[in-house]
């Protein structure tokens, strides 16, 4: 990451800095980027000389200012051209959250029950309908196969094939062996 930072310079007790680009990892006085402006506490009144068009090119292309460059920043005018409106973001509200278990059965597929005092989430399409794309208008479909049918019901035979026997009674099927011998 890019920051603007202070560069510390001068004797012992007697300070001026350097406002520079450079990158976070290099030491706070070692190597640099680009020397924008300086800083001169001690004289009276401060001197702060910062290259104006520079600064806003660094600020543009995604620098960081660290919390004393903002502040000469501000007292020079640059951030205000930088940052016009100071509106702060205001994050939108979340929905209400789920529970660990509500979150699990849904992951299973399971309907979750939601509680009585949150309102319902919105029901989302699962991720896999989003993602497959629809057959195109010119593809053939492929044939569908035809259910098999079944005879109609005869008056012997009950109405549901479950209730049915699984085998005839025995004197049913003597009569078909000897019909068929």
């Amino acid at each position: 990451m890019v920051k603007i930072r202070l560069m510390r310079m001068g004797a012992k007790k007697r300070p001026f800095y350097r406002v520079v680009v450079a990158d976070s990892r290099s030491p706070r006085d070692g190597r640099f980027i680009e020397n924008i402006g300086k800083y001169h506490p001690l004289e009276d009144p401060s001197l702060i000389d910062i290259d104006e068009d520079r600064a806003l090119h660094w600020l543009g292309t995604g620098a960081q200012p660290t919390q004393p460059v903002q502040v000469l920043l501000t007292k020079v005018g640059i951030w205000e051209r930088f940052k016009p409106d100071d509106t702060p973001r205001v994050r939108a509200p979340k929905g209400p959250r789920k529970s660990k278990k509500a979150a699990a059965a849904e992951a299973e597929g399971q309907p979750a029950e939601a509680p009585a005092e949150q309102p319902a989430p919105e029901a989302k399409a699962p991720p896999a309908a989003e993602a497959a794309p629809e057959a195109p208008a010119s593809e053939t479909p492929a044939p569908e196969t035809p259910a098999p049918e079944t005879p109609p019901p005869t008056d012997d035979a009950p109405a549901n094939p479950a209730e049915a026997p699984a085998e005839p009674p025995a004197e049913e099927a003597a009569e078909e062996e000897q019909a068929g011998s």
